[in-house]
């Protein structure tokens, strides 16, 4: 999957916290959040609010949908508000995706 695709899906699909999300979906579309924000910031600081405001919904959603590409419920995304402990999670996004269908549904397209 490539950088248009990630976002263009993450978009889409920002209500849809069932299914999987390959891994290369998951870090487009966290780079695409990243760089948005970096040039919002530098403009003004509601601009970068509004932009905070407008992935927080897509990023949850892929979060969760990241999660479950690896066989885990996407609660684990609470431990996102624990200092420290909040490292698991990136452990967790850089695990390779199961080949196999879980209990999430079949592995995407773009495993990765």
């Amino acid at each position: 999957m490539n950088f248009q695709e990630a976002v263009k899906t993450c978009f889409s699909k920002y209500v849809d916290f069932s299914g999987r999300a390959s891994r290369s979906e998951y870090w487009w579309f966290v780079l695409a959040y990243v760089i948005v924000a970096i040039v919002a910031g530098f403009i003004h600081e509601i601009v970068y609010g509004l932009v905070i405001l407008a992935f927080l919904l897509p990023m949850l959603s892929a979060g969760a949908r990241r999660l479950h590409d690896i066989g885990k419920s996407g609660w684990w995304l609470l431990l996102g508000l624990i200092p420290l402990v909040n490292l698991v999670l990136l452990y967790f996004a850089v695990q390779p995706s199961q080949p196999e269908s879980n209990e999430y549904g079949a592995p995407p397209l773009a495993v990765a």
